[in-house]
């Protein structure tokens, strides 16, 4: 039973921390995406 526990709390932490680095990911991802649209646009003017 104590092992069930274990295993379930280490997998809840490690999903955890996966989808805060996920977010970091994501959000980094959406600069350099509107940072590309705005030299698009520069370079358009």
């Amino acid at each position: 039973m104590l092992t069930n526990i274990r295993f379930l709390t280490l997998l809840s932490l490690a999903v955890v921390g996966l989808g805060l680095s996920a977010c970091e990911t994501m959000e980094g991802a959406g600069r350099d995406i509107q940072n590309a649209g705005e030299a698009v646009e520069g370079a358009a003017d």
